[in-house]
């Protein structure tokens, strides 16, 4: 259940309680796709680093190592010893992205494996199946990612396809957690709104989801090649025909300061694998911009990555030593450059939480929307 505690605007300050405890939103998820951090970070870091919710794939997860095996482990929490809240997505995209040979129909997709080549055909039915077996809290319809651009014909097709999907995906989990063996029957079902970037489609397309009365709904498709304008545009297009006592998901976005203009667009969930992967090549955030530490400039420097920053890599280490780490390729540099950013991350929504709390988001907006995404 979503409830909402302050309102600034659009913007909201709220909390959704799932089976494994209550998320304080806006929130950033950190995206572990196979069970794992990118980068060397284990859920005992996660907890130390402020993460709330943990987002792993179902597409990677039903490849390797098995869903049907993460299940008789006990599910996920229990298989990466995570105890806080599990959001899987419903490997839409992935299939979308990664397969090279897919064939859509009203069932399904057929493709085969990017791992072994081996074909998979996944459906409605089997998306739920897959995220049943690993218990998360919240479960992702199973949807098609539609190329931006696309051609508008193609678009209202798809979208009229995606909500036949997520009734049958309603269906489908219902069914699922009814079952003696469900590992985790209180999951929870997100819809997700599509339509690129024809608003008319957006609108009437989230019009449709919405009468399902789904405990949240996503907006997807975005962060896939349109402009930072279009994508804002987008959003505020669709949120206004939301539901106001569900938490909005924008799916895969993305810098801080599209978190915090998307925030101020009513948004409450995020995720993205730029904090992780930016890290792992010596991109790291900080309050006065991005700084590459493999530059020479850090080489005898003896602060932290971010003065302000209070992560465990800041309070211990130099600028100087996780440059070396890195010119030396030793594995450390990406741990604790992961470590740091996704801290980053995490304080950044604390800091939104609060600015929400204490009436002064739209000054914090003026004050950081730009210079977060700044290269220094």
């Amino acid at each position: 259940m979503y409830t909402l505690l302050k309102q600034e605007g659009t913007a909201r300050r709220g909390c959704f309680e799932t089976p494994h405890g209550t998320v304080q939103t806006p929130v950033f998820m950190n995206v572990g796709t196979q069970g794992a951090i990118k980068g060397a970070l284990s859920a005992r870091d996660l907890k130390e680093i402020g993460c709330q919710v943990e987002l792993s794939n179902t597409y990677h997860l039903h490849v390797r190592p098995g869903d049907e095996l993460i299940k008789q482990l006990g599910g996920l929490h229990r298989f990466m010893t995570w105890d806080g809240p599990i959001l899987t997505d419903s490997g839409g995209f992935q299939i979308f992205s990664l397969a090279s040979l897919r064939k859509i129909k009203e069932e399904g997709v057929r493709f085969n494996s990017h791992v072994d080549g081996r074909h998979i055909f996944m459906g409605p039915e089997e998306s739920m199946r897959i995220q049943a077996n690993l218990g998360s809290d919240i479960a992702m319809a199973f949807d098609e990612c539609i190329k931006i651009p696309s051609p508008r014909d193609y678009v209202i097709q798809s979208c009229q396809r995606t909500v036949r999907w997520l009734q049958r995906c309603k269906t489908a989990l219902a069914e699922y957690n009814s079952e003696e063996d469900a590992v985790n029957p209180g999951q929870m079902l997100f819809g997700i709104n599509q339509g690129a970037i024809f608003h008319d489609i957006r609108i009437e397309h989230m019009q449709r989801i919405a009468e399902l009365d789904l405990p949240g709904y996503a907006i997807g498709g975005l962060a896939v090649g349109e402009t930072h304008r279009e994508m804002y545009d987008t959003i505020e297009a669709v949120e206004e025909h939301m539901p106001k006592d569900k938490p909005r998901y924008l799916m895969g976005v993305g810098t801080p300061g599209n978190i915090i203009e998307s925030v101020a667009r009513g948004v409450d969930f995020f995720d993205c694998v730029m904090p992780a992967r930016n890290g792992r090549h010596g991109h790291l955030f900080t309050w006065s911009g991005i700084i590459n530490i493999k530059n020479e400039k850090y080489a005898r420097d003896e602060q932290p990555i971010d003065p302000r920053c209070s992560c465990p890599v800041c309070r211990r280490y130099s600028r100087a030593y996780l440059r070396h780490l890195f010119k030396a390729e030793e594995m450390l540099a990406m741990r604790l450059a992961v470590g740091h950013n996704l801290y980053f991350y995490n304080d950044l929504m604390q800091k939104i939480r609060d600015a929400l709390e204490q009436g002064r988001f739209d000054s914090f907006r003026r004050d950081y929307a730009e210079i977060l995404d700044k290269r220094i």
